[in-house]
């Protein structure tokens, strides 16, 4: 409790002799340097000084009290053991009021011979239809333990900040016109860059191409070199398309079972396809990889499509709301695409989706093609065979829900787990690593 004597004291009474006011500079001394919370006791108002009085008059008397530290004021800094109880000052509650959860940090070891990179390749800011600004979206994911992102903005669509004027059906301008770098569609990147080198996160330079129509849809234009040159052909997304892979792009199919009709997805309740369009546009060599899971939807098929075509699987938010509004600050549920990377290095991303090298991650599920999916698991969880059972050890941030011998096993992060078997148990189900269409992966038991 905050010593009764300071509320019991009112201003005329602070004024009497220095013993009283060194019994309740001690007491008050006391009361804010001890740990834990401070619980305030709140007497009848009329008798007694406010409670927000007392805490400043508090830090104000331990201030003055000798061997208390000196504070810079409007005047010059007061020295330590100074008499001024006409002043205050500020009350530092940061760490009390304060309720964010710490950074997230992500452990996968290394899986077939290569370092597992996390990263969300699908990011909106408000230099298209996004509500945060670049620089934000790069301490986001640094924040939630990721390596890599791009910023995506749409280059047909920006009703925020810059591009053509937009104007409401009463003809007033909706959108903020910029004055020197309006027409600029790398700016969002340009602008994000200097925290991403700060932060050591890699960086993609992308856009987003986005049709009003299904096909084609939205495509994400990834590690291009301008996409200024790409905005320019707009009018014809083949076009658009061609002037991307010139330059070195990889172009992904964004959420393919979108239901959005008038704005480039599918009817609702229509079944997820891979339009006559869609294989036209992959035999041109203008696809290269798809979307499984997009924002908070989960398109199963698409691990099907890409191991028939051998093509990259990708989970990433297309977020627009700040991370808070969007899945709650860090959470380890939220879509990560994982590359298997050679290293921590731009041509190395690079390479590696050119290489198909990635795997989905979102709501406790991976998915992927099985080729990428197996070696992630065999780093990932060591299984062994005990008397009477079988030990589980996970050595990831990945849950895994295991099947063994009709036995479900929950199996944590960074958890270990055991399961009754006997010795006809020669294989295990994980039955949230899927590598087709609802098909879990299978593994032996050795």
């Amino acid at each position: 409790m905050i010593p009764q004597k300071i509320y019991m004291t009112d201003v005329a009474q602070l004024r009497r002799p220095a013993d009283l006011q060194a019994q309740v500079r001690s007491e008050a001394h006391a009361w804010l340097r001890a740990p834990g919370p401070k619980q305030v006791w709140n007497p009848a108002p009329h008798q007694y000084i406010k409670q927000a009085g007392v805490l400043m008059l508090a830090a104000a008397f331990l201030a003055a009290a000798p061997g208390g530290r000196a504070h810079d004021g409007p005047h010059g800094r007061a020295q330590a053991g100074a008499e001024a109880p006409d002043i205050s000052y500020t009350v530092h509650l940061a760490k009390e009021i304060t309720n964010v959860p710490p950074p997230r940090q992500i452990t996968i070891p290394d899986a077939g011979g290569f370092r597992v990179l996390k990263g969300d390749f699908h990011i909106h800011t408000l230099f298209s239809d996004g509500w945060v600004w670049p620089t934000e979206r790069v301490i986001e994911a640094d924040e939630n333990g990721l390596d890599a992102i791009a910023i995506t903005d749409h280059i047909e669509y920006r009703p925020r900040l810059g591009g053509p004027e937009r104007r409401d059906k009463k003809g007033k301008i909706t959108n903020i016109q910029l004055r020197d770098e309006n027409d600029n569609y790398n700016f969002s990147y340009e602008l994000a860059k200097p925290e991403a080198d700060k932060r050591k996160i890699i960086l993609v330079r992308g856009t987003e191409i986005t049709k009003k129509t299904m096909p084609p849809g939205h495509f994400n234009a990834l590690f291009v070199q301008d996409v200024n040159k790409i905005a320019a052909l707009q009018d014809d997304y083949w076009k658009m398309f061609e002037e991307a892979v010139a330059q070195g792009g990889f172009l992904l199919w964004n959420h393919p079972g979108w239901e959005a009709p008038k704005s480039g997805g599918i009817e609702k309740g229509a079944p997820t396809v891979f339009t006559k369009t869609h294989e036209e546009i992959y035999k041109k060599g203008y696809m290269h990889g798809i979307e499984a899971f997009n924002s908070k939807n989960f398109y199963p098929v698409v691990a099907a499509w890409c191991t028939e075509r051998d093509l990259a699987v990708f989970a990433d938010s297309d977020i627009h709301l700040p991370e808070s509004r969007n899945y709650g600050l860090r959470n380890p549920r939220r879509p990560v695409t994982l590359v298997f990377a050679r290293e921590k290095t731009l041509e190395s991303l690079r390479e590696a989706f050119f290489a198909k090298r990635t795997v989905g991650w979102a709501v406790d599920m991976i998915f992927g093609q099985e080729k990428w999916v197996r070696p992630l698991f065999n780093a990932c969880v060591e299984i062994k065979k005990e008397a009477g059972g079988l030990a589980f050890v996970n050595r990831s941030s990945i849950p895994v829900t295991l099947k063994a011998g009709g036995r479900t096993v929950e199996l944590a992060p960074l958890a270990t787990a055991t399961a009754e078997a006997d010795g006809r148990v020669k294989t295990i189900t994980v039955e949230n690593w899927l590598v087709g269409k609802y098909k879990p992966l299978v593994v032996p038991v050795e």
